[in-house]
C-alpha cells in the first residue's frame, strides 16, 4: 500500500501567512496535499475577504503544484464549541462550521474536520450532564453533516484528543464515539488519528501507544497527524534526528500497522508540526520540515 504524504499548515500560522508563502514552503517539500486550518482563514471573516484569499490560496498552491485536499480547526478554534453548555453558543458554532464548509468547498477540499467538542469541568464531572453535552454535540455534528452533503463535501472527520473532557480520549470512548456519530449520520464520519494523542491517566498503556490506536482506527481514519512522539507525549516533535533517537514513531512501522489493519487507500499522512516563537526554531522551521520529511520518504515515496 502506498500512503500519500501531506502537511497541515500548523506550521505557518502567524509565521508564513501569505498564500503564496506557505504554498510555496509546501511545493518546496516536494509535498501534494495539504490540510488548511481556519487559523490561516477563519470563516467569520467578511465574505469579500474569504474570496479574495480563496482566489490567492488557489492560484498560489496552482504554481506550487499542490491543493487543499482537506481543512482542519485549529489552535485558535480548541475551544468548546458544539459541547459548549450555552444554547446559543453552540448554535453560532453550528453556522461557523456551516461557514467552514463553504468555505472548504471553495477552496477545493474533499472534506471538514476539528476535535469533537470539549466538556467544561463541570460538565464533565457530572455524569447526566455530560450525557446530554454529548447528545447535543452529536446532534450538532449530524446537523453540519447534512448541510456539508447538501454542500458536495464527501465525508466530515474528527479527531481524538487526550483528556476526558476533549473526547476520544482512550481506544474505548473513541470507538464508542466513532459508533455513536456514525449511528444515523448524513454522511461518513472519519477518524483523523494523531500519533501522539491518548491519555496519560489511562491505567491500560495501550490507550497511550500509538499503534495500537493505528491498529484499531485504520479503518476508520481519512488522515493521520504526524510528530514524534515520545512516552511523555512532550508536544508536536519534529522528525529531527535528536528527537528520533528517543522517538517511538517509525514510518515503516506506521505504514505496515496501517496496512495490515485495512487503512483505506486514500489515507493522508500529514505532517503536523507546530515551533515556538523563540529562536533558533523560528529561524530553522524550512530546514526542520526538509528533515522531517526526508524521515519520511523512505516509507512514502514521493
Amino acid at each position: 500500500m502506498s500512503y500519500v504524504l501531506g502537511i497541515n499548515t500548523g506550521f505557518a500560522v502567524n509565521r508564513y501567512s501569505e498564500p503564496e508563502e506557505w504554498a510555496r514552503v509546501v511545493g518546496d517539500l516536494g509535498l501534494r496535499r495539504v490540510q488548511l486550518t481556519a487559523d490561516m482563514l477563519n470563516p467569520d471573516l467578511p465574505g469579500a475577504h474569504l474570496r479574495s484569499q480563496v482566489q490567492r490560496i488557489r492560484a498560489a498552491c496552482d504554481a506550487a503544484e499542490t491543493e487543499v485536499t482537506s481543512t482542519f480547526t485549529g489552535a485558535f478554534t480548541r475551544v468548546n464549541h458544539l459541547a459548549h453548555p450555552d444554547e446559543a453558543v453552540r448554535e453560532h458554532w453550528i453556522d461557523w462550521f456551516c461557514r467552514f464548509v463553504d468555505l472548504s468547498v471553495d477552496l477545493g477540499a474533499t472534506s471538514m474536520g476539528s476535535h469533537f467538542g470539549i466538556f467544561t469541568h463541570l460538565d464533565d464531572k457530572n455524569p447526566s450532564r455530560r450525557a446530554e453535552r454529548r447528545a447535543q454535540n452529536i446532534e450538532g455534528w449530524h446537523r453540519i453533516g447534512e448541510y456539508a452533503k447538501e454542500a458536495g463535501l464527501a465525508f466530515l472527520s474528527w479527531e481524538p484528543m487526550s483528556i476526558t473532557r476533549e473526547q476520544g480520549e482512550t481506544l474505548a470512548a473513541c470507538r464508542a464515539l466513532q459508533d455513536d456519530v456514525s449511528r444515523d449520520a448524513p454522511l461518513p464520519f472519519r477518524i483523523c488519528l494523531d500519533v501522539d494523542h491518548g491519555d496519560l491517566a489511562s491505567p491500560d498503556p495501550a490507550d497511550t501507544d500509538p499503534y495500537a490506536w493505528l491498529s484499531s482506527f485504520a479503518a476508520d481514519s481519512a488522515f493521520v497527524h504526524l510528530k514524534q512522539s515520545s512516552a511523555n507525549k512532550g508536544g508536536h516533535w519534529p522528525f529531527t534526528a535528536a528527537h528520533n533517537a528517543e522517538g517511538r514513531i517509525d514510518p515503516d512501522a506506521v505504514v505496515r500497522t496501517l496496512t495490515e489493519h485495512g487503512a483505506p487507500e486514500d489515507l493522508e499522512l500529514l505532517l503536523e508540526l507546530s515551533f515556538r516563537e523563540r529562536e533558533p526554531a523560528d529561524s530553522t522551521v524550512e530546514e526542520v520540515l526538509a528533515e522531517s520529511v526526508a524521515f519520511w520518504r523512505g516509507a512514502v515515496p514521493a
